[in-house]
């Protein structure tokens, strides 16, 4: 029984079923190594930017680490789970995908491109402030006082 135990416990861990979660793999070593991971499940960590481009049952993210972006095609309930995504105007989740990379995914033109088997958020995106500086607002007021003296100015000359 005790064999039995420590051959399953053994197939379990080099199965990769073991409960071990993988360690996202940085958009650079995707990018640079595509050969490697082609066709293998990966975890990848990124910022949710852009707009979620929603195609039938599906959709497309596209995931930002700091270094490249990456598309990521998930099924339209899961990408439901990204609130924000990343602009000029918000900061977008950040999410982990667990999917097959595709180094040159022949369904959608050849692209690198990660078909998502789940995603999850990590951290909730928000929407930025801009605050617009003291000093701007100053030079604001300065040209607009000088508008108003040279259309008042431009009056008195056609006089």
């Amino acid at each position: 029984m005790t064999k039995f135990i420590l051959c399953a416990c053994v197939f379990l861990l080099f199965s990769g079923m073991g409960g071990a979660c993988a360690q996202p793999v940085e958009s650079r070593q995707l990018v640079s190594k595509a050969d490697l991971y082609d066709g293998k499940t990966v975890a990848y960590e990124g910022e949710a930017i852009g707009d979620i481009m929603v195609r039938g049952d599906h959709a497309w993210i596209n995931v930002h680490d700091g270094s490249y972006a990456i598309g990521i095609w998930i099924k339209r309930e899961a990408a439901s789970a990204v609130t924000h995504t990343g602009g000029y105007k918000s900061k977008g989740d950040w999410v982990e995908v667990v999917g097959v990379l595709n180094k040159a995914c022949p369904r959608h033109g050849g692209d690198l491109d990660i078909h998502a088997e789940s995603l999850r958020v990590i951290t909730p995106g928000a929407l930025r402030r801009e605050a617009v500086s003291q000093d701007k607002k100053t030079v604001v007021y300065i040209l607009a006082g000088v508008l108003c003296l040279v259309m008042i100015a431009s009056l008195f000359v056609k006089k």
